[in-house]
């Protein structure tokens, strides 16, 4: 569903007829402007999520001279929240800005484009899409769905999440149900907790009345601004279910093959640009945020038992080795993301991770 403006050459009377043999389909093409609506799985200008793809939008006009503009729609405006994938396919939407996970009822293999249990870091993940061949993959498996995708931002590594009762043992885990999507949450599953994928503006309300037990969303500024502080009281730092969390733009197929490569290019490093915008924000607020949550509202950090944290790992296998086996795609997917991050393994822990270690050490 695309809206094409063409402009139009001023003062040109009756000599602009005899000149027009003379513009070549490329130079008229330039000459085009775009006007694109994205769908989006956030509400209307969320922290960070929303802004963030207003922040993609307004780069695209920036870097295109006003030739293409993008108007963000924010969950439920055009479609509802976890409708994104399916509306950008059908060109319902042009764009969409949402988390490929959501969608693994769909194609299998989107949920590693996003999280992995135990997986790579924001770091990694994307020296992974860049430079070791996930970005491809990406591409050639979202192409059998009529789109194309790209990196539009990263929340970084997430919270475990909040409960409203403390876990002292695996055993408290039996029976929660849970807001967790992807990955992790079959991971979750498997160790006795019953998991559920909603959107995230849902989620206080379900805490509140007791429809859940506990829910994942993503960190300190996310979480505050959603005030889940007022409904859970102890909220989880054990960092395992979403080391790094790959928000993704998708454009429908057919709108991207028509644009000129020029405008193809603008959203390429307007893309990789927001994503960077979004690391540096993320960590940036969530610092803020976390103080605040835990000085002026006396939010309750705590961390999982270790038989927690060893169950979760074992299940977390588990669920990735049932999906490689029943997926070809993920299969594919996986093989890459794993290599990779066997090979980026070596240099992470003498480099950051050391430092971390050592950097603690020495300030007590």
């Amino acid at each position: 569903m695309q809206r094409r403006n063409f402009l139009k050459t001023v003062g040109l009377g009756a000599a602009g007829v005899a000149a027009a043999p003379f513009v070549t389909t490329t130079s008229a093409r330039a000459q085009e402007t775009y006007t694109w609506d994205m769908v989006t799985s956030w509400p209307k200008n969320f922290p960070a999520l929303g802004t963030g793809a207003n922040d993609f939008a307004r780069r695209v006009e920036q870097l295109s001279n006003g030739r293409m503009q993008i108007r963000v729609h924010g969950a439920g405006e055009l479609v509802p929240a976890l409708e994104v994938f399916d509306a950008v396919a059908a060109g319902t939407a042009e764009m969409g800005h949402s988390a490929s996970y959501y969608w693994r009822g769909k194609v299998a293999a989107s949920q590693f484009f996003t999280a992995v249990p135990f997986g790579m870091t924001t770091t990694e993940m994307n020296a992974w899409l860049y430079h070791g061949g996930g970005q491809e993959l990406w591409d050639e498996i979202y192409a059998n769905h009529n789109l194309k995708p790209f990196a539009v931002g990263n929340t970084g590594t997430q919270m475990a999440g909040w409960f409203k009762k403390e876990i002292n043992s695996l055993d408290d885990m039996q029976g929660l149900k849970l807001r967790l999507p992807g990955l992790a949450g079959e991971a979750m599953n498997g160790i006795g907790v019953s998991t559920v994928n909603m959107p995230g503006s849902e989620i206080f309300t379900s805490l509140q009345t007791g429809a859940l037990d506990a829910a994942d969303w993503v960190g300190p500024y996310n979480d505050l601004a959603f005030g889940l502080h007022q409904v859970a009281d102890y909220y989880y730092t054990s960092a395992w279910n979403e080391p790094s969390a790959v928000l993704e733009g998708t454009i429908n197929l057919d709108a991207w093959n028509s644009l000129p490569e020029d405008l193809q290019d603008v959203i390429r490093e307007a893309a990789r640009a927001s994503n960077m915008a979004m690391i540096s924000e993320f960590a940036f607020r969530n610092a803020q945020a976390l103080e605040a949550l835990v000085d002026e509202h006396g939010v309750q950090l705590r961390t999982f038992p270790e038989d927690v944290m060893a169950a979760l790992y074992t299940s977390s296998l588990e669920a990735i080795q049932r999906q490689v086996d029943s997926d070809e795609e993920s299969r594919r997917v996986y093989e890459s993301y794993s290599a990779f991050q066997k090979l980026l393994r070596p240099f992470s822990d003498v480099g950051e991770y050391a430092y971390l270690k050592n950097r603690d050490n020495v300030e007590g």
